[in-house]
């Protein structure tokens, strides 16, 4: 459930800027223009963009797009020419491409960055790339929107956002969009897309009221001193509850909650113990417990981007050797030991070449302090059963049938098993056919598809929310 925003590291980047050296046999000429790739990181792919051109006194320039990390014309280099050899260097990013010139249209290489490398083909296009996202909210917009800000005492932060109200005299009912785990904007911005301002502006034409809000840390949202975990993310949600009570043309007792992904056990959360929340929403939110989803996970990504029984199962072995270090042991550096432990074993076992073993142990202090992170270690052991069957409010869980992140077949019976078992039989569960995690129509369901599909979000999941939530009053 974790997004991807710091796979690919290009947002931390900033302008730099030299001239080429060329030689006769490639001519400058020859390699301006917009050169696209892909690089597979993690099950993740990721457009690349350098587009070349030529500056008045003759040097080659260059600026580079991450078009699925809303990255654009950041000025790389130097870019030197040997020979059919390349190199276009991004020493701020620890990042170079390096390649072989074929033709006027294909370069072959890898990128390398932070001490991995990546193969990565660059294609050049005929006309320069553009990212369709059809579904984007254009003005003039049938409602008002307003940026605001609201105070979470609870945590002594201020977050901001923004409300859309409806057109016409009111009042409205209005829903709370939550994110999903990792930090993201109001729109939660994923690969280019902006799936809650869709949303939002989805539900403010068909007569709801809407506040997307930006997460601690983001955008103009203040950040806690202390690391937060799920049970600190639902005192937002309740301080954006508190806010819109204070809002002129809102219902105040038809104030609901919608989270995604990790923003639906948010939401159970919230609700669980507040009875002035109207409804709840889960899209593709979690029923069962974080360290059930986190095995399924992998299991359902790795098995979809072709790995085998024998390693899926040596996969999973190991998690549940590490998630059992995790429960059993505070200290974060013996942790760290006997997990590093755990993999070295588990790779010798599967007799994985040397390199690749010294390679895999270089790089796990970075894993295991997010493993360690307090957020993670509540995370596995969080069951939100324990939240839903405490939740007297009308619920309503959706799920994608392709969803390789939080598994429908696991998590939309779990949801309707507690919520009913707390006594409350206003419940309803619904998968949709063909739907990723993101409710993008999709054929793998692999985050590989994410950013190279243009839907943002399944026009028949919104209209489904926007019947529910006005159904109920």
């Amino acid at each position: 459930m974790k997004k991807h925003s710091a796979l690919f590291l290009l947002i931390i980047f900033s302008s730099f800027l030299s001239s080429s050296n060329c030689q006769d046999n490639v001519s400058k000429i020859s390699v301006v223009g917009s050169w696209i790739g892909r690089v597979d990181v993690s099950s993740v792919v990721l457009r690349v963009v350098f587009n070349i051109s030529l500056s008045d006194n003759d040097s080659l320039l260059v600026t580079l797009d991450s078009p699925d990390q809303g990255a654009k014309d950041i000025k790389v280099g130097p870019l030197t020419i040997s020979g059919d050899q390349i190199s276009i260097k991004a020493p701020l990013l620890l990042a170079e491409y390096t390649g072989t010139i074929k033709n006027d249209t294909l370069m072959e290489g890898s990128l390398k960055q932070a001490g991995r490398t990546f193969p990565l083909i660059l294609t050049k296009t005929a006309m320069p790339f553009t990212i369709n996202r059809p579904q984007e909210p254009k003005p003039p917009f049938p409602y008002k929107p307003a940026d605001i800000k609201f105070r979470n005492e609870t945590a002594g932060i201020t977050l901001g956002g923004t409300v859309t109200i409806p057109d016409g005299p009111g009042p409205f009912p209005a829903v709370i969009l939550i994110s999903g785990s990792g930090s993201q904007n109001r729109n939660e911005e994923l690969m280019a897309h902006k799936p809650f301002w869709v949303i939002a502006d989805y539900l403010s034409r068909n007569g709801i009221a809407v506040l997307r809000y930006d997460d601690r840390g983001v955008g103009q949202s203040e950040n806690s001193a202390a690391p937060s975990t799920s049970a600190d993310f639902a005192t937002d949600a309740v301080a954006a509850l508190k806010y819109l009570k204070t809002v002129g043309k809102i219902d105040t007792s038809a104030i609901g909650l919608a989270g995604h992904s990790e923003g639906g056990l948010i939401a159970a959360i919230a609700a669980s113990g507040n009875p002035e929340i109207a409804f709840v929403i889960s899209l593709a939110g979690p029923g069962v417990s974080g360290e059930q989803i986190l095995y399924r996970q992998n299991y359902d990504l790795n098995k979809a981007a072709g790995m085998n029984k024998k390693d899926l199962k040596a996969l999973i072995s190991m998690s549940r050797r590490m998630y059992a270090v995790i429960k059993k042991e505070p200290d974060n550096s013996k942790a760290t030991e006997e997990m590093t432990a755990i993999l070295k074993r588990s790779m010798e076992k599967q007799k994985a070449p040397a390199g690749e073993v010294e390679k895999a142990l270089k790089g796990f202090p970075a894993s295991a302090a997010t493993l360690t992170s307090p957020w993670y270690r509540t995370f596995i052991v969080t069951d939100p059963a324990s939240y839903w069957n405490k939740v007297k409010c009308p619920v309503l869980a959706l799920n994608g049938e392709k969803d390789l992140q939080v598994a429908a077949d696991a998590n939309l019976p779990a949801i309707e098993k507690a919520v009913r078992s707390g006594g409350n039989q206003k419940v309803t569960v619904i998968e949709f056919p063909g739907l990723n995690h993101l409710f993008q129509h999709c054929k793998t369901g692999l985050p590989a598809e994410y950013g190279e599909i243009e839907e943002t979000f399944s026009p028949e999941v919104l209209k489904t929310m926007t019947d529910w939530i006005n159904g109920l009053w």
